[in-house]
Formats: C-alpha cells, structure tokens, sequence
C-alpha cells in the first residue's frame, strides 16, 4: 500500500547571499547536473545558449557548495522511510581508485542512504547502517546478498530486524544501481572522496525528488 499523501512543505528554504547569480540560476545548474547525463563543460554550454555566461569551474563550486545545502533544507519535507530495506554495495572509481558506494533503497524505491568508502567489510557496513538508522529509524526487515561482511553489520548494528537473503530478492536495489553508473558515466573520473559523495547524495535526492518522495510543491 502507499503512503498517503501530506500537504506541501513549506520549510525547505536555502540562503543564496552574496552569490552573483539569482537562486533560479544556480539550482537550476545544481539539478540539470545531478539530474542528466552532463558534463560541467556540457552544462557551461547549456546556460550560455539561454544567455547564462558562468563557467564550469564555477558550476563545480555550485554543486559542491549548494547539494548538501539543498537536500539539509529539504529532510522535514522529506517522507519517511520504509519498513523493508535493500542493501547492496557498488563500485565507483575516484582518482582512479576503487570505491565502493553502499546504497539502501525502501519498498517504495525511496533511495534511504549512500555512504562512500576506501573499504568493503564489516566496519564500513556497520558505518552504513549506523548512520542510515540514525536518520531514519530501524529498519523491520533488511533484505541483502549473501555477503557474510553485510550479514555481520546486521546482526551487530539491527539485531531486531529479519535478514532476507533469497536469491534475487535483492534485484530492487541492484537495479537501481544502473542509474546512479548511468549519471557518473560522463563525468570523466571522479577526483575526490568527498566530492563523489556530494555528487552521489545529490543524485540520490534529485531521485527521489522525481518520484515524489518530497513535498516540495517542485517537480525534477
């Protein structure tokens, strides 16, 4: 069943002072970066052809400075999680190095957390969770691979919880992964911890802003 719906948030709401560009300019840089399959040199061109002379240099800083700006002034809107968590790691790479990117995703496709890490094991697992569960509550079931590192983190940091591990249950968030490589793809190589996992948590907002886990009264 789906959740109801809730009246429009009114809360979100982010400073902009002492910018050169007006607010609609510079989010609507920060979205078409996150949303589409752009470079910052692609998106430079983009606003020039609509008389927006900024450079990519200065839409990076964009990014970097108002994602996590955004998605902090945007959480009381944000719905609450599901009861039923998928689990799974993927693998970027940021200067040249192997990451690997934990995402969780809810019954209703609500992306639930990233979490970037130099490390796939216990410890960056129970990170995961720790902070996942710190934001969003506990979760009823956590649904995973067979991985014996998540399966570990699970029974140290949600012991309350059920651990499905059935072939293929975890396909939900495995797929999901797909469009998350799909959006790092042209980006050229990722250069920096940090700044990866800006780009990742924005694009798992800007997701779940287009399927409507927000009341925002905006459409992405």
């Amino acid at each position: 069943m789906r959740r109801r719906r809730f009246p429009v948030c009114r809360q979100a709401s982010v400073s902009f002072v002492g910018f050169q560009f007006p607010p609609e300019v510079i989010l609507l840089a920060v979205r078409w970066y996150l949303r589409y399959g752009l470079s910052y040199r692609d998106l430079e061109e983009l606003l020039a052809e609509r008389g927006i002379d900024v450079d990519h240099v200065t839409l990076f800083r964009w990014v970097q400075r108002f994602t996590p700006v955004v998605i902090d002034a945007a959480r009381p809107c944000r719905h609450a999680v599901g009861y039923r968590w998928f689990v799974d790691e993927t693998y970027v790479k940021v200067a040249g190095v192997w990451r690997y990117v934990y995402r969780a995703v809810d019954q209703h496709r609500q992306v639930i957390d990233v979490l970037v890490s130099s490390r796939r094991d216990t410890q960056a697992a129970k990170r995961f969770f720790t902070a996942a569960i710190g934001a969003h509550g506990v979760p009823g079931v956590v649904t995973t691979d067979r991985s014996p590192a998540l399966g570990r983190a699970i029974v140290e940091v949600v012991p309350d919880a059920a651990h499905d591990t059935t072939q293929y249950a975890n396909n939900r968030v495995e797929a999901d992964h797909v469009r998350l490589k799909a959006r790092l793809r042209p980006m050229r190589g990722l250069k920096q911890d940090r700044t990866a996992t800006v780009v990742i948590r924005g694009h798992a907002f800007f997701q779940n802003l287009r399927r409507d886990h927000y009341e925002l009264g905006v459409h992405a």
